[in-house]
């Protein structure tokens, strides 16, 4: 549950916390591609009405194999040594 919810129509906000003693260094957080972030500093919600929502649900992508189908990956090896490590 956030701390706070704040609608806002801007894209990036700033958050410092409501300032004072109790507040935190100022962040700029970008709201795009859902229309909502939350501040990493106090959990404080920010809410673009218009963007959020309307975005679709991320889709994985499936990356090429880089061997051939029925063919098992090589097995995987260290690294080789740099010089000057023990």
């Amino acid at each position: 549950m956030p701390f706070e919810t704040i609608e806002t129509n801007d894209a990036i906000v700033a958050c410092n916390g409501g300032g004072g003693p109790l507040g935190h260094p100022r962040v700029y957080l970008n709201l795009t591609p859902n229309g909502r972030v939350e501040c990493p500093y106090c959990s404080r919600l920010f809410v673009n009405r218009k963007m959020a929502g309307q975005v679709p649900p991320e889709i994985g992508v499936a990356m090429p194999s880089a061997h051939k189908p029925g063919e098992e990956p090589p097995k995987e090896r260290p690294a080789p040594r740099q010089a000057g490590s023990p």
